[in-house]
């Protein structure tokens, strides 16, 4: 719990990443970045999805729509919040010579975004309105 406190405070200070072990090649750094941002385009996506299926979707059922739509907002701020923390985590790993840190983050939402778009499938083929 400490070490996750340190990591959450590094997310708003990253300037002291610095402070641990060596600076890596400055194209890894980049390539951390480049997928933190990937994680961050993922996490648009999902709250884009979640408030379409809100708004564009006014026949479904209610408890549909808003299963559906808080199920996708949900994914999209976890995937915001994971991004930050891979980015830290990977970037300390890198500068202390480390392995980078493992995660079951990305099956994780691939299960959910897939359970939703089964959902999808399921309330196209059954019908909208109840």
């Amino acid at each position: 719990m400490i070490e996750f406190a340190r990591t959450v405070r590094l997310w708003f200070a990253p300037a002291r990443i610095r402070d641990e072990g060596r600076t890596p090649d400055y194209r890894f750094s980049l390539a951390n970045e480049r997928t933190f941002l990937a994680w961050l385009r993922t996490a648009l996506a999902l709250i884009g999805g979640g408030f379409a299926v809100d708004q564009f979707l006014p026949d479904l059922r209610w408890g549909w729509r808003v299963g559906l739509a808080l199920a996708l907002l949900a994914a999209g701020v976890l995937c915001s919040l994971r991004a930050v923390n891979h980015w830290v985590r990977c970037e300390r790993a890198m500068r202390r010579g480390e392995d980078l840190p493992v995660s079951r983050f990305p099956a994780l939402l691939g299960v959910v975004v897939a359970v939703v778009a089964v959902a999808m499938v399921v309330v196209v083929l059954v019908g909208w309105e109840g």
